[in-house]
């Protein structure tokens, strides 16, 4: 498949690809079944990557981190997505939970958690998700109440990635109940702190080696410090972040969906049937040039990517851009793993194969980080509203 140019990324960059990827090579992909069938996958790993530069690449120096930018973390991302490792859980910790500590943390907090978060020696979560409120954040119940120099935190949230392994937990809390959007706190809860259990390691469909877990809160008491930015301003710290966690999903599918294609140009290359290449079947050659609409679809993704990329480093990907990125590349990466697996015939449906994990794996894209649904109603309403 023919490799795109890629000005975004300078040759510091492109080695600490090379660098990323022989640990993708050596430290996960041999494991990676294994983690599939434990739900998780170790904690050593994290120290690993901790210890390879992995973790937290856009952290500034005075806060324990290389001090590099966010194209390293989007490297990460993207080499996870090349052999379609779902189970760790970096660019979470990198790239969405670590920004809100960075901005909203007291600096006391920080340096208590943030270079060992660099090191892979704490690993976060963020806990918005609540069983019947789903994403709508303002509609959450669980609560804290201030009580002298600590919040006290009750409720429950469930499909917390990393939920299991994290030590460093964001919880998104009411601390003003009737106040709607308004009465949304961010409270940081680590692991130890009494009353905060986790429940099971959730069975999904797909990404196994993600641990995804409920977690319960039971009058933990938790430092006013632990507070990030202002009371009541949780919501608004949210939306601010929206448009870089869609970005990084934007990021993943379309690696993903890359190598899907290539495993499966691969694959028809030099599967025989009767005495002949898959390719050479007349029915394999007509999917073949199905899959060729695909190929071009994969090569505007890729292009359509990188603008994005380039927009939130400018400061100028909004919202609406980032809604209409993630919705783009998660149903491609949809559509692409369900042509792929069909020219793998029967073994594209045996969880051995790369494409059958790769398939299942894809589902969750289009509805995590806001459904494909919402991302369009976003996209419709700001093309309804421009002016004419």
């Amino acid at each position: 498949m023919h490799t795109q140019a890629r000005p975004l990324f300078t040759a510091e960059h492109d080695a600490f690809r090379e660098q990323v990827r022989r640990f993708c090579a050596q430290e996960i992909a041999p494991h990676h079944a294994a983690w599939e069938d434990a739900h998780g996958v170790p904690r050593a790993l994290w120290q690993h990557a901790g210890a390879n530069g992995l973790l937290c690449c856009w952290l500034p120096e005075a806060l324990g981190g290389p001090g590099a930018d966010l194209l390293f973390d989007f490297i990460v991302a993207e080499e996870l997505g090349r052999i379609g490792a779902t189970g760790p859980g970096f660019p979470l910790h990198s790239v969405i939970v670590a920004p809100y500590l960075a901005a909203h943390g007291t600096p006391a907090l920080q340096q208590a958690l943030l270079p060992a978060m660099v090191a892979g020696e704490k690993i976060a979560a963020i806990a918005m998700t609540e069983p019947g409120t789903g994403s709508d954040v303002a509609a959450i119940r669980t609560q804290a109440r201030r009580d002298g120099e600590h919040y006290v935190l009750s409720g429950q949230k469930t499909f917390i990635t990393n939920g299991h392994n994290a030590d460093v937990v964001v919880v998104a809390c009411k601390t003003e109940p009737d106040q709607g959007a308004r009465g949304v706190s961010l409270l940081v809860v680590e692991r130890g702190m009494p009353g905060f259990t986790r429940g099971r390691n959730l069975r999904k469909i797909g990404q196994h080696a993600q641990d995804t877990a409920e977690l319960f809160f039971e009058e933990v008491r938790v430092p006013a410090s632990h507070l990030l930015g202002e009371e009541g301003q949780g919501f608004k710290y949210l939306m601010q972040k929206l448009a870089q966690e869609r970005l990084l999903v934007s990021v993943g599918c379309q690696a993903r969906a890359e190598a899907a294609l290539q495993w499966t140009v691969d694959y028809v290359k030099e599967r025989k049937a009767f005495r002949q290449r898959v390719a050479d079947f007349q029915n394999t050659r007509f999917k073949l040039a199905a899959l060729a609409a695909v190929a071009t679809d994969i090569t505007a993704g890729r292009a359509y990517c990188d603008t994005l990329i380039a927009q939130h480093l400018a400061g100028e990907l909004d919202a609406v851009g980032a809604a209409a990125g993630k919705l783009w590349h998660s149903e491609l990466l949809g559509r692409v793993t369900d042509e792929c697996l069909q020219l793998f015939g029967g073994y594209g449906y045996m969880a051995d194969y790369p494409i059958a994990r790769a398939y299942a794996d894809a589902r969750i894209e289009r509805i995590y980080a806001g459904t494909s649904e919402i991302m369009k109603e976003i996209v419709a309403r700001d093309l309804l509203d421009a002016p004419r």
